[in-house]
């Protein structure tokens, strides 16, 4: 059972973190591909690529879910496991020039202030990461990582895996943040930069829903008839 949650929540934060990014691939899509490996005619090449990569990466904060904190080197994991597809030369390597972020005003920190960032936002996660309640450590922990913006590309989606490997860890389920919601998420990730509460209350309503969904799911399974 704990396997069949596991493989259902990878292919809805699968679908739902790449489109928020404008991948092209349905959730019907991105399930055929993951479960049965059928490759899905008509869609770009990265879309396919971000999507087994995205499962990779997903898995992999399974194995990390227990033990150590989580270190610098668990995070260039998970890219590197996203984007190893796409452009192996730069997955799970801090970027080593500028980017804008799209719809933001406040500007990305330049590359020589990557190192220095990480290595202090690896000591934030590692003092902080039993103070904290979880779900608030998740939304923080989410909210500095795209501040910082280290890669080339694939930022929010190792933030949206780096918040669920902390609720994982704490015995949360996945938390899922639909398309549907991309613009509230947006702003409310702009708008963290003077005030995070309203983000972390975003990402507590989407932790409390999908806690709902995981108890719709056994329901279904507790009284389904056997044979």
């Amino acid at each position: 059972m704990l396997k069949q949650i596991k493989d259902y929540y990878k292919i809805g934060l699968t679908y739902s973190s790449n489109a928020l990014e404008g991948n092209s691939l349905t959730e019907i899509e991105t399930k055929v591909l993951l479960e049965d490996g059928l490759t899905v005619g008509g869609k770009p090449l990265r879309d396919i690529y971000e999507a087994t990569g995205h499962a990779k990466a997903y898995d992999y904060i399974y194995t990390i879910a227990r033990g150590e904190p989580i270190s610098e080197q668990h995070i260039q994991a998970i890219h590197r496991l996203f984007y190893s597809q796409i452009d192996e030369e730069k997955a799970g390597y801090y970027r080593s020039e500028p980017v804008i972020i799209t719809g933001s005003n406040f500007p990305a920190p330049s590359p020589d202030q990557i190192g220095r960032l990480m290595s202090e936002f690896a000591v934030w996660l590692k003092e902080n990461e039993d103070k904290l309640h979880p779900v608030k450590f998740a939304a923080l922990a989410h909210k500095e990582f795209v501040f910082i913006h280290p890669f080339i590309d694939g930022n929010g989606r190792v933030a949206r895996l780096l918040m669920n490997l902390c609720l994982i860890r704490k015995g949360y389920t996945i938390a899922i943040i639909p398309p549907i919601l991309r613009t509230e998420y947006i702003m409310l990730l702009e708008k963290a930069h003077q005030d995070d509460r309203p983000f972390m209350k975003f990402i507590e309503e989407r932790v409390e829903e999908t806690q709902k969904d995981l108890l719709r799911l056994l329901n279904i399974e507790v009284i389904r008839p056997i044979g």
